[in-house]
């Protein structure tokens, strides 16, 4: 059989004259999992569209296409196109598992939740000539789970073409979060073999790794493991973790020693009211500087999440927001609008009191209001929402948050690697367009090389002190999409929530 494989982009990512980086980032990794499932005699392609020109001429057997709510209507259009052909369309990830009855139209299959059990199923179903039209994920787990097919992912067109998922889904339940809707039924979180997760290490070239993991500590047994496992290595990576991880025991320790240079942390916000409305119990009480001080004595940079226009937030917000991330050395900061995606209990508590603006996908971005916010007026948000980014990246706040940290190393790597990625986009969108975005991972390497040794002897988790950690300060829990990359699941999270 000849297979197709596509991740849809958002038009704006297929400029020829302006090419965000954040569209480049992370290869499909679902999509090439997906893959590994196929017959060695089948002919397999795989197109990421936000890298890549879709061609629609061909008319292959069977065509797989990934769905994430911003992607939706352009991925539907595509399906619709390809089964006007007479080719068989199978349709799945967030968006699907979220809404079936909408995509269902334009497919021959849905696929709701991850699909590790259910694809190897469908094709053999397919082969037998009895597909069913809805495959429902029964098993969870990643244990025998085949290598994923890199060699269909062109590496020179992604800044971290080694980016990597060693687990599923997160042992959190935020309330504005798509993973409890997308691992309805079954575990929501779980994990690979240790041995598993350092042999695909292995085989990657280079010294760089992006984890796309919701929550790499999550599970402490494991990341204990993997940590010991990687230190020798001589990797420098990249990962999320949440608040309370790191202020607990010493596993953000062996993360250091393992080669963590940069972590995503998702502060959300500074009020512990809107922690309390979302369900983020792992920030409450505690203390957000502490978490801070410690990544940054360990030499870990930040890239702070942070959410704008959930009940407790008015219009002081997005200032206040700004500051404590400029005065406590906080990187890189990536701002949302609070959004609330369907199939979430977010989405639920707008649509019933009667909030939604619109139900347009293409607006569900973390960039537009869509809800009526409670303490200001949806121009408001927004406005605020953009300022926030513009102060944020202000030249005069890159220098002042650089110079936070204690040794002219550290700060050097502070200011570099944050100018990096909003001062220097002309630079970034020239090198997209000539393909070959691979040229700035050794650069990206060397930032990311350690700074500190810290100390590394780790500490105990100690009561929160500070008035943000009693919630007196705003932080937003927003809309922390998972960075889930798994069969049928969008890398768009990472693209989107992680790229500052």
């Amino acid at each position: 059989m000849k297979i197709k494989f596509i991740l849809p982009a958002l038009t704006e990512s297929e400029s020829p004259f302006w090419r965000p980086i954040k569209y480049s980032l992370f290869p499909p990794l679902g999509l090439a999992t997906m893959a590994a499932y196929c017959s060695p005699d089948d002919e397999v392609e795989l197109v990421d569209q936000h890298v890549q020109k879709l061609s629609l001429d061909d008319q292959p057997d069977i065509v797989a296409i990934q769905v994430y709510i911003t992607n939706a209507y352009r991925a539907y259009r595509i399906a619709d196109h390809y089964r006007s052909k007479g080719c068989f369309v199978i349709l799945g990830g967030l968006h699907v598992t979220s809404l079936p009855h909408e995509a269902e139209p334009h497919a021959d299959v849905l696929f709701l939740g991850p699909a590790e059990e259910s694809f190897p199923r469908f094709l053999d179903d397919y082969r037998n000539g009895n597909p069913a039209t809805r495959y429902v994920s029964r098993d969870r787990t990643l244990i025998g789970v085949p290598r994923i097919r890199r060699d269909l992912i062109q590496r020179r067109l992604y800044l971290v073409p080694n980016s990597l998922v060693v687990t599923r889904g997160c042992p959190h339940h935020c309330e504005f979060c798509y993973k409890d809707a997308f691992f309805e039924g079954g575990k929501s979180f779980y994990t690979q073999h240790v041995d598993d997760a350092l042999a695909e290490i292995d085989r990657l070239p280079g010294r760089h790794l992006y984890f796309l993991d919701d929550h790499l500590l999550g599970h402490q047994k494991f990341a204990r493991e993997l940590f010991a496992g990687m230190t020798g290595m001589n990797r420098v990576f990249q990962g999320a973790a949440t608040v309370d991880s790191i202020l607990h025991g010493d596993l953000i320790e062996k993360a250091a020693e393992a080669g963590m240079r940069s972590i995503f942390v998702g502060f959300e916000s500074l009020d512990a009211r809107n922690l309390r409305q979302s369900n983020k119990r792992q920030n409450l009480d505690r203390d957000y500087e502490r978490v801070t001080k410690r990544l940054h004595d360990l030499g870990i940079m930040i890239n702070g999440s942070f959410v704008f226009g959930l009940d407790g937030d008015d219009t002081t917000v997005f200032q206040r927001t700004v500051d404590w991330a400029v005065e406590t050395g906080i990187t890189t900061a990536t701002f949302h609008v609070a959004t609330p995606y369907p199939g979430t209990a977010f989405y639920s508590e707008m649509e019933q009191a009667g909030r939604l603006m619109s139900d347009n996908w293409d607006l569900y971005d973390t960039r537009h209001v869509v809800f009526e916010p409670k303490r200001m007026t949806a121009s408001e948000l927004k406005s605020g929402y953009d300022q926030a980014y513009r102060d944020f990246y202000r030249w005069t706040a890159i220098t002042k948050a650089s110079m936070f940290h204690g040794t002219v190393k550290h700060r050097l790597k502070h200011f570099f690697y944050a100018s990096g990625w909003k001062k220097f986009e002309p630079l970034w969108n020239l090198v997209i367009q000539m393909k070959r975005l691979n040229l700035m991972t050794p650069l990206l390497e060397a930032i990311l090389s350690r700074v500190s040794r810290g100390n590394l002897s780790g500490t105990t988790e100690e009561p929160a002190s500070s008035a943000m950690a009693a919630g007196s300060t705003d932080r937003h829990p927003g809309n922390r999409l998972p960075v889930i990359d798994s069969p049928l699941v969008p890398a768009e999270n990472a693209s989107q929530n992680r790229a500052s």
